[in-house]
């Protein structure tokens, strides 16, 4: 497995210490499809989505931690089991850290929840977004711990609005903030459902840029294949003419057309522009599968 991994991008540490060193759930790699394996400077996470034999996991966590100097922890989170826990295989037990991507820092947990807190695959999105926010309100649906915040406000945003249901998230959101110097009087935090709490939406409105990166399903909350066109319904309400739109898709079982189909039918004055790619060690067997991320533009009949 080792012999897939790109060690040479862990020199330049300190432009970003955290990336994806390899991307088994691709399916790009034949054996090894159940195994992704993370930088998280100074930790090496490998997480397993099946049960591996012990011996090989180990002999894995000893070379890694051999082939990569600043490595302190080589760490393991069982998505396979119940609560996905996690286990230090070799070096120090870290259980928190701060990374650098691309000049801003984010925290990073593990150990206590499912996920670290940074969603490596969907970097070049945050770039894009650092790069076209100058000056711009910007509405943050799903916002998570507010990584797509950290970077519009590092790229000159004039609002930036966060809605997630977990008020627990939107605090560590604001810890991101803070970690990297920012206003936070320039950032509102909403913890509401937003399908029951247009209200609270709107009341910022009209925005210059809409994320939109929601869970493929959480039970009682969000079924993406029946929900996304209620978002998309709502552009012409939110949105400023000429506003971007970056919309994000994370169910593998929906395609790229599944969200040109959903904007068509139900904001067809919105024109796709770009697509934007993750990074390249996010190499996937089949396209779609993946991550997406499209960039349309509002353009309302009276522009």
């Amino acid at each position: 497995m080792l012999q897939f991994f790109n060690f040479d991008s862990l020199e330049n540490n300190a432009v970003s210490s955290c990336q994806r060193l390899f991307h088994g759930r691709g399916h790009a790699y034949t054996g090894y499809e159940h195994v992704n394996v993370d930088w998280l400077s100074p930790v090496v996470l490998i997480t397993l989505y099946k049960e591996v034999n012990s011996d090989w996991i180990q002999e894995i966590a000893n070379e890694l931690m051999t082939l990569i100097p600043d490595c302190l922890s080589v760490q393991v989170q069982y998505r396979c089991r119940s609560r996905a826990p996690f286990e230090v295989l070799v070096g120090q037990e870290i259980s928190q850290n701060i990374v650098n991507e691309n000049g801003l820092k984010f925290n990073i947990q593990l150990g206590k929840s499912q996920n670290t807190g940074l969603f490596l695959d969907i970097k070049n999105g945050r770039s894009w977004i650092k790069n076209h926010a100058k000056n711009k309100k910007i509405l943050n649906l799903f916002s998570y711990t507010c990584a797509f915040s950290v970077a519009a406000l590092a790229g000159g945003a004039k609002q930036v609005v966060n809605i997630d249901n977990n008020k627990s998230v939107l605090s560590k959101g604001r810890e991101n903030h803070r970690l990297n110097q920012q206003d936070t009087n320039k950032v509102k935090f909403e913890p509401v459902n937003i399908f029951n709490s247009w209200r609270r939406v709107r009341k910022y409105a009209p925005y210059d840029v809409l994320i939109s990166d929601p869970p493929s399903f959480q039970a009682g909350s969000v079924n993406i294949k029946r929900d996304y066109k209620k978002i998309i319904q709502r552009i012409p309400e939110l949105m400023n003419p000429n506003s971007d739109l970056l919309l994000c898709l994370n169910s593998p079982e929906l395609s790229e057309d599944f969200l040109f189909q959903t904007v068509s039918e139900n904001c067809p004055e919105c024109k796709y522009i770009e697509k934007i790619q993750a990074p390249d060690v996010f190499k996937e067997a089949e396209d779609g599968k993946g991550l997406k991320v499209l960039l349309f533009r509002y353009l309302p009949s009276t522009v």
